[in-house]
C-alpha cells in the first residue's frame, strides 16, 4: 500500500531517536548557519587604528575628547610577574655592613647627595686651590648653586687654612666664605663623616665608631673600572690613644672577617689624613696584588676645628663596594655591573653573596685567647 509518511524531521523528535538513528548511520545530521550583514552606526571603508593609552600630549592638545581608544580586557590573565632580585652590589652591600655590625660600627645617614663645598672639602682641610675641587673632578650644582648658610664654627675651619693651627702652618691663602658655600654632589661619603665627628663633639666625650656605603659622584671619563657615579664603603673609628698601629690591627682583623688576609700598606698622601695608607691583598686567583681602599688617621686641622677635644684621635678607611663585588660575580666591566647596560637576567641568576669568613673568625678566637 501506498501512503504518504511524515518527513523523518517530525519523527525524530527527541534526542533519543537522533541518537540511535545516528548509531544505525541512518541519518547525517548538518548544522546550517546563516549571517545577515548590515551596516551599522560606525560603518567605514578605512581601518582606524584604536589608541591604547592616555597620554601626555592628548591631555596636552585636548585629542583625547574626540579619540576612540581599545577596550580592556579585564578578563586577560596575562602574563605573571616574575618575583623582585636583589643586585648584586646590594648582595655585598648586605655582608659588608653585617661585617661592620659584628665590629661594633652604627651606621651613618647619608640620604644628602648635595652637599656644601664646605662639609665636602673645607672642613676636611682640602685647601681651596685643591685639583679636586675643579670642574673635572667634581659636579656643580647650577641650580641652586648655593647653600643658603654655613655652619656656625666656619671661622674656625676659615683661620686654620689661612694661619694654620694645632701644630700646622696651614695654606697660607685668603679663604673664600663663597666659595665654601657652593653646592656640589658629594665626592665622598666623608662629607657624612665630618658632620657625625662634629655632632659628636657637641656630646660629652664618648669612643664612638661610624661607618657608610652609598653612592659619591665624581667627573671621571667612563670606561670598564670607571664609572661617574660609584659606591664608597667608609669606617670612621674615634677614641683617644688610638695610633696607625692601632688602624693597622683593626684593618687586619676587619678584612680578615671578609675573608681578605696577607694586606699590605702603602704610604700615600691624603689632604685630611697624616699619616695616610693604601691598603693592598694578594689576589690568588690572578696573582698579583690588588688596591682594596685607603685609609689614615685625620689630621688635628680637621679634628680640632670641628671641636673635637685634645686626645681625641680618628682613624678612617675607604673602599669601593663595586671592585669586590665585580670579583665576586667574576664581571670584568664595571658597566655591566651598574649602569644602563646591566643585564637584568643576570640579576635574577646570580647567587646570594657570602664572604668568607673562616679565617676572620678564627682570628678573633686567637685574639680573645
Amino acid at each position: 500500500m501506498v501512503g504518504e509518511f511524515p518527513p523523518l524531521s517530525s519523527q525524530v523528535n527527541n534526542k533519543d531517536t537522533i541518537k540511535d538513528l545516528k548509531r544505525r548511520k541512518l541519518i547525517k545530521v548538518n548544522k546550517l548557519l546563516s549571517y545577515a550583514v548590515s551596516k551599522g552606526a560606525n560603518f567605514s571603508t578605512t581601518l582606524k587604528k584604536q589608541a591604547t593609552d592616555l597620554t601626555m600630549e592628548m591631555l596636552q592638545s585636548g585629542s583625547w575628547k574626540t579619540e576612540e581608544f581599545k577596550k580592556f580586557n579585564f578578563d586577560s590573565l596575562g602574563i605573571n610577574p616574575s618575583g623582585g632580585h636583589l643586585h648584586p652590589l646590594l648582595k655585598v652591600r648586605e655582608e659588608f655592613r653585617q661585617v661592620f655590625f659584628e665590629t661594633g660600627f652604627e651606621e651613618m645617614p647619608t640620604s644628602n647627595f648635595v652637599e656644601s663645598s664646605f662639609w665636602n672639602f673645607d672642613a676636611l682641610f682640602v685647601p681651596q686651590q685643591h685639583s679636586a675641587r675643579d670642574l673635572q673632578d667634581t659636579f656643580f650644582l647650577k641650580d641652586p648653586e648655593v647653600a643658603n648658610s654655613l655652619p656656625d664654627f666656619w671661622e674656625r675651619v676659615k683661620n686654620v687654612h689661612e694661619n694654620g693651627g694645632y701644630g700646622s702652618i696651614g695654606y697660607r691663602y685668603s679663604w673664600s666664605k663663597e666659595e665654601a658655600k657652593k653646592l656640589v654632589l658629594r665626592t665622598h661619603t666623608t662629607a657624612i663623616s665630618s658632620q657625625m665627628l662634629n655632632k659628636l663633639a657637641q656630646s660629652p666625650y664618648r669612643p664612638a665608631k661610624y661607618f657608610s656605603i652609598d653612592r659619591v659622584y665624581r667627573n671621571e671619563a667612563v670606561d670598564a673600572t670607571h664609572l661617574a657615579e660609584f659606591h664608597q664603603v667608609e669606617g670612621v673609628i674615634a677614641d683617644k690613644n688610638m695610633s696607625l698601629g692601632s688602624l693597622i690591627a683593626f684593618l687586619d682583623m676587619f678584612f680578615k672577617k671578609m675573608g681578605m688576609s696577607n694586606l699590605r700598606f702603602k704610604p700615600t698622601y691624603n689632604p685630611y689624613t697624616e699619616p695616610s695608607m693604601e691598603i693592598f691583598s694578594y689576589h690568588e686567583g690572578l696573582g698579583k696584588w690588588l688596591e682594596l681602599g685607603n685609609s689614615g688617621m685625620f689630621r688635628p686641622e680637621m679634628l680640632r676645628s670641628l671641636g673635637l677635644e685634645d686626645g681625641v684621635q680618628v682613624a678612617g678607611f675607604g673602599l669601593s663596594l663595586e671592585r669586590p663585588t665585580m670579583f665576586k660575580y667574576d664581571i670584568s666591566n664595571i658597566r655591566e655591573l651598574l649602569g644602563h647596560k646591566v643585564d637584568l637576567n643576570m640579576i635574577a641568576t646570580n647567587p646570594a653573596c657570602r664572604l668568607d669568613k673562616k679565617m676572620g673568625r678564627e682570628a678573633l678566637q686567637k685574639g680573645s685567647a
